[in-house]
């Protein structure tokens, strides 16, 4: 009896090999969470991607927490309370430490927004407590950016559309960012002695939610994706989640 299962042809077999070897670099990326905003289904999106695509390192990229009470931009009156909107974010950012208890995460300028208040109000860092310390996350690495397998890992402050494009110009090496909620691709660069990329990874955000109404009336619409970047910082790949 003829038997109808697939065989994957050699060069297939090569890559499904390189991507179970654990001695190879694949990476999750995972977008702006502005929690306690999140998009419902992220988080499940995020852990299916990590195991299809046989993950082993993960790297946040930034805006993990929204902070909108203390938003530069004009915060809800009918909003969550300062406390409130705290401990809905820590709740979920719990979950994603559930699930992935080691990471890098690239600081966000929402994440930031507590330091940078206080540092124009004249008040030292030293009173000012870690990232983990008020998520409770420890073995997560907080930088303003990271380097895996020769990859820049950045949040992308002050970018503006084909943000990852630009910073791959100037700073002459593959970037990944996100910041920007309404782009999501990848984009090569090959000369004679480089083969560089730049990715934008899209976002994890709500944009139905109340910290979002700044963009309800944007023409581009929020992309909810993640990344990955496989076989040793090599193979970028956006991986955008399935809507209703």
């Amino acid at each position: 009896m003829k038997s109808n299962r697939y065989r994957l042809k050699p060069h297939e077999e090569f890559a499904l090999k390189k991507l179970r070897n654990k001695s190879v670099s694949n990476v999750l990326v995972i977008g702006d969470l502005h929690a306690p905003f999140q998009r419902e289904g992220y988080l499940e999106h995020c852990q299916q991607v990590y195991k299809d695509y046989n993950c082993n390192k993960v790297v946040f990229i930034g805006d993990i927490i929204d902070n909108h009470y203390s938003s530069f931009h004009e915060p809800s009156p009918d909003g969550y309370g300062a406390g409130e909107e705290l401990d809905r974010a820590i709740a979920i950012i719990q979950e994603w430490h559930k699930a992935f208890p080691v990471a890098k995460v690239c600081i966000g300028n929402h994440d930031a927004i507590i330091t940078r208040k206080a540092f124009s109000s004249g008040i030292s860092n030293r009173w000012v407590k870690d990232y983990d310390e008020v998520l409770g996350t420890p073995h997560w690495e907080f930088e303003q950016e990271h380097v895996i397998d020769g990859v820049t890992y950045v949040h992308g402050t002050g970018s503006s559309g084909k943000g990852a494009t630009k910073r791959v110009r100037e700073w002459h090496t593959s970037i990944v960012q996100g910041h920007i909620h309404t782009e999501a691709y990848v984009d090569w660069y090959c000369n004679k002695h480089h083969k560089l990329f730049a990715m934008q990874v899209g976002c994890g955000v709500d944009d139905r939610s109340y910290a979002m109404a700044y963009a309800k009336n944007f023409t581009k619409k929020y992309i909810i994706s993640c990344g990955v970047v496989l076989n040793n910082g090599t193979l970028p790949i956006v991986l955008p989640m399935a809507l209703d």
